[in-house]
Order: C-alpha cells, then structure tokens, then sequence
C-alpha cells in the first residue's frame, strides 16, 4: 500500500522508522519530513497546514493510508479532509482532537466523568482571572487553553508571578490565541510519567510508560521547551497504577469521549501526575509524544501500520500490543539559545556512526539538506537514542552516543533520566 506521513520533526522519524519496516508498505511519502527522514521516504515539501495540497497529493499518488502526526493539523481538522476525499488517515477527526486542543474543554469532560484530575477554574477574562487569584492558594499552574507548542504552561510560586502570568497569557498574548481562554489549576506534587494509548473509539491499547524533561537546563530549571530528553519505562509506573489508571483514567476516558458524540481514533497521550492521593490527569495530548515517541517505539514489537490501520478500522480489540523487555533514554541535541532564540545552518557532522548499530538511534527533529550538507534547522536538532537491558544502560550508551555528532552551539541537559537513580 502507498502510505503518507504528515509531520516533519523527531517523532514523524520515530514513526517513519517503524512504518519503514512493515511489509504492507510499497511506497512510502512524508510531507514535508526532513533529511534524516528522507532515508527511509520521500520527502515533499508541501507544509502540514497545506490541507488542499495534502489531499491532492494522496489523491495524485494513489495513497491508502496517512498518518497525521502534529497537533495543529489535527485540531484544524485534517482527518477529516481526507476522510472527505475517501482516504483512509490514522488521527483523530477535529471534534475528538479538541481534547488536546482545548484544555478548559478536556478539563471540563474529566470533571463531568469523575475521571481524577487537579481542581480548576477556566477564565476568558483577564479581570475575572485576577480577582480569582486573590484567594487562590500558591504555587498555582495557569495554563493558555489552547495549542502552544508544549510552552503554554507556567507555575506561579507567588501572587506577583501569577499576576505577571496572566498578562502574559490573556493580554499580552504571548502564545498568541491559544490564550483567549485559560485554565486556573491547582498545583499537584509527585512524579510525573507518560503513557501514550492506541484506541478505536472503543478499545484501547496500552503502550509503555515514558517520562519526559521539559525544562531546558539541568535540575528542571529554565524555560519550559517541547521536550529536552525522555526514558522509558518510568520505574515509577507500577503494575497497580497500570490497573487503577486503566479502570479511572483511560478506558473512562475513550468513553467519555464517545458519549460526547466525539469518538477518538488515534493516539491520546495521558500526561499524569502521581500524587500521594493516586494518579491524575495533568493534560491530554492528541497524538503520539515529542520525544516520548522516540524512546516508545524503538522498544515496540508490532507492525505499527497494523496497528494504525486497526485504530482507523476499529479491530484494536484484535492486536496484541507488545514491547520489548528493555528500556530506552533519549538525549536531545538542541541549538543553544532555545528555546527563546537561536541561529540555525550548522553543518551536522558524525551521524554515520549510527549506521549499522541495532541499538541506537539518532532522530532527526530540526535539519534540512543544504549545498549537499545536512544542516540544523530548529531549536531541537536531534534526539540521540540507546536501548539497553535496563534504563541505566540505556542511558549510560545515549549519553556517549551524544558525543558522536557535533555541530555548532549544540547544546544539551546532562541529568535525562537522572531520577532513574533514585528509584
């Protein structure tokens, strides 16, 4: 079958790495991809917002199946043009990836469903928003409603900070008009973990756990970036969280959805807090993790498109989803000055040391060719990562792998899974 990738960062050459695999494949395209991608597809330049283009190039090359990877053609309802144009595309439609595109509506569905999440209040008043805070207890999350980039998220320790936060958000628009609207939270405390799910609308699927670094330095300080490095399996995700999440959080979840009129196909990424009074739900994602997806599945035993091609048919309830006894730590290589700015057009040097080697991996999230050469062309540039027997192995063999490839002001945290120490 002819399948097209839409996307073009890490996760987009995580999964083209496992859809490169499967032997359903007979051509296989990405738009736009980028040049480590261009090694196992072809790449066409064509923009993930380019919605007729898109289509008319399924239409041109007689693709089957296409897989629709970030989240703003999700919730602008890419799906669903293809769907229009009879072509089968993995990823939920636009009124199920509202889920992640509105987070005072996810939050508004986990409170009318019981389904455990932090307490909150939604604003689309800054006025409103600022009285609130002057009985509000501190710390205190305030979060823009809509997508920005994994960025929209800020802790305030103190009334000043929260003040300052909410003219950032709702009147500076500093992420834009994802803060039109905004969520108030309550701050949870505990471990944080990741657990991506396959479902059709009905069953869902279980992949293995991950834990993301989202601050841009070492010891979680700096500013919150899309992702900075990642392990899998946390320690932390017990059999007995396995279960309770599966009967409050995710099966609770998929339903909830349906009942709404709003059935979910896809990937939904549950962002979970372990707190001392049990898991909650920090924040939905509509589609696999960046770079969770990068340590998820490396470590995946499935034909992934089977898998895909089950969500979108609703058969999951026949796929036996399996993952390697193993684990996974991926190290991002950004340019320095993310993720506020930075230059890009570095020559990207040493990559072919990954070639040949079953158990690392270097995902390419920000690169381009350019005069021959690969260059950097993002903040985040590469995703370096090991699978080892367990996760300090892993991490051990990522972080020397890191010193492979080199370009200018690469730039890294060096504490990625760091917690794997303490547990």
């Amino acid at each position: 079958m002819n399948v097209l990738l839409v996307g073009g960062g890490g996760r987009e050459h995580a999964i083209a790495m496992q859809i490169a695999k499967s032997p359903k494949v007979d051509k296989f395209y990405c738009a736009p991809g980028n040049a480590g991608i261009a090694s196992l597809a072809e790449c066409v330049s064509i923009g993930v917002m380019e919605f007729d283009k898109l289509v008319a190039f399924a239409k041109e090359k007689a693709i089957d199946f296409v897989i629709v990877a970030p989240d703003d053609p999700l919730a602008a309802g890419l799906v669903d043009e293809f769907e229009k144009a009879g072509i089968r595309a993995f990823g939920p439609r636009k009124n199920a990836a509202i889920l992640e595109g509105s987070k005072a509506f996810s939050k508004d569905l986990m409170k009318k469903y019981g389904i455990p999440t932090a307490a909150y209040e939604n604003f689309d008043d800054a006025q409103a928003a600022l009285a609130y805070l002057e009985t509000a207890q501190f710390p205190i999350v305030l979060k823009a409603d809509g997508l920005a980039l994994g960025k929209g998220v800020l802790i305030c320790m103190n009334k000043e900070e929260a003040i300052a936060g909410v003219k950032e958000i709702m009147q500076d628009k500093k992420f834009g008009t994802a803060g039109n609207r905004m969520v108030v939270e309550q701050f949870m405390t505990g471990r944080e973990v990741s657990v991506l799910t396959f479902t059709d609308g009905k069953t869902i699927r279980v992949m293995t756990s991950a834990q993301d670094h989202k601050r841009a330095k070492d010891n979680d300080e700096g500013l919150n970036t899309g992702g900075m490095g990642t392990f899998s399996p946390s320690p932390f995700y017990t059999d007995e969280i396995h279960e309770y999440c599966v009967k409050n959080i995710y099966q609770p979840t998929v339903d909830a959805m349906a009942k709404e009129g709003r059935t979910f196909q896809g990937v939904i990424f549950f962002g979970l807090m372990l707190t001392a009074d049990g898991p909650k739900v920090l924040e939905y994602n509509a589609r696999f993790g960046d770079p969770e997806t990068q340590v998820v599945l490396p470590r995946m035993k499935n034909d992934l498109l089977e898998v895909m091609e089950a969500c979108v048919d609703g058969t999951l309830d026949q796929i036996d989803l399996q993952f390697e006894d193993n684990a996974a730590v991926c190290v991002v290589l950004a340019s320095d000055g993310y993720p506020v700015s930075y230059e890009k057009g570095f020559e990207i040097t040493g990559l072919e040391a990954f070639e040949g080697k079953e158990d690392y991996f270097c995902f390419h999230a920000g690169s381009k060719f350019a005069d021959g050469k690969i260059v950097t062309n993002g903040g985040r540039v590469l995703g370096v990562t090991a699978t080892g027997a367990d996760l300090k192995e892993a991490r051990r063999k990522a972080y020397e792998a890191t010193k492979w490839v080199n370009f200018a002001n690469k730039y890294m945290r060096n504490d990625i899974g760091k917690a794997i120490d303490e547990a």
